[in-house]
């Protein structure tokens, strides 16, 4: 007897032909259907945009520049703290990057602070202090606190599952929306909120983060017109050998998609803007031979874009974590790039 979901799911997805992957031919038409399709599936997203009221907590230096705690309001009732870090001898317009943890304690691993004391340090592992990384190669890093995750989790309804971000997924879809979606639109808020500033080089916005962080930034640059560079970390693979191959954070999922798309195609939605793809050699969630498959698709939309050399893939030698020596490199090469590019035309 067959009585397992997944086996009669495994055996749906073995059956099930993607609607809009990319099968070759002219890049942006399929583009436009495929985004069309996805920002659908992704759900509801506000009409009208409020505003943001951007308001300080705090303004600290710091070894390696200005550290400031800022609160903006996405949609009602939905605000989002950040933290705008600014590097130290750097002249703006500052290349900004949003910076965005997964399933952690939240956005103070990105500065290697206290969450509930931003006064005392604390020890971050696996190269997760993506703001000061930033700061330390003159890069400014918009650092923001994801729907669910550290100041952000639930603290008004009684909640029995392990992870946080159950209850607002499930909501989420009752709503029409999803979790992926919401958190999109805060990255989208968090860009208006850099526009407002005066001192971000607006075209060249990045986004990165890892495992959750990595889901977003992928999701961002797929959907977010303003995105000119992205890092994702620990996220990129196919769906089917990681989110459909093992329990995973439900947060992960978007009804639907699987019917149309894989996730190279969503990411060739980036093509031909410069992507840095990082993985873990060793990472049990998202292998490591999945992802180098999902690689070789994404490298055929960016070839068919006559933009292969501005995608790249690179990976540790550990599990799943965030590998700054080996991105970081490759992607001050395409922000020098990029800005070179711009300021000539």
């Amino acid at each position: 007897m067959k009585l397992s979901p997944s086996e009669n799911h495994r055996w749906i997805m073995s059956r099930t032909t993607r609607t809009l992957g990319f099968d070759g031919g002219d890049v942006q038409p399929w583009q436009r259907r495929l985004r069309h399709k996805l920002r659908q599936l992704v759900g509801d997203m506000p009409q009208e945009r409020c505003d943001l009221r951007p308001r300080r907590l705090w303004i600290r230096k710091h070894p390696l520049g200005t550290i400031e705690k800022i609160v903006f309001t996405a949609e009602p009732y939905a605000d989002v703290p950040a933290y705008v870090c600014l590097p130290k001898d750097v002249t703006p317009p500052y290349p900004f990057f949003v910076c965005l943890q997964g399933h952690s304690t939240g956005m103070h691993n990105s500065i290697a602070v206290q969450r509930d004391d931003n006064t005392l340090p604390h020890r971050v592992e696996g190269d997760r202090d993506f703001g000061l990384e930033c700061m330390r190669r003159g890069i400014a890093a918009l650092c923001i606190e994801q729907r669910s995750f550290g100041e952000r989790r639930e603290q008004k309804q009684k909640m029995i599952a392990k992870h946080g971000c159950h209850d607002a997924t499930m909501h989420a879809l009752m709503l029409g929306r999803t979790l992926i979606g919401e958190r999109v639109y805060d990255v989208d808020r968090g860009i208006d909120y850099l526009a407002s500033r005066g001192d971000a080089d607006m075209r060249s916005i990045g986004v990165t983060g890892n495992s959750g962080g990595g889901t977003i930034s992928l999701f961002s640059a797929a959907l977010l017109p303003r995105i000119a560079l992205a890092m994702p970390s620990c996220y990129f693979c196919t769906f089917r050998d990681s989110i459909m191959s093992i329990y995973h954070c439900m947060d992960n999922y978007i009804p639907g998609l699987l019917k149309h798309a894989e996730m190279s195609d969503v990411m060739g939605l980036f093509a031909p803007k410069p992507v840095v793809i990082v993985a873990g050699k060793e990472d049990p969630i998202f292998p490591i031979a999945a992802t180098r498959r999902a690689f070789r698709e994404l490298k055929r939309i960016y070839e068919a874009c006559g933009a292969k050399d501005r995608c790249h893939l690179v990976v540790g030698d550990g599990g799943h974590r965030f590998y700054a020596d080996n991105a970081w490199p490759i992607m001050l090469k395409e922000i020098d790039r990029l800005r070179r590019t711009k300021k000539d035309c």
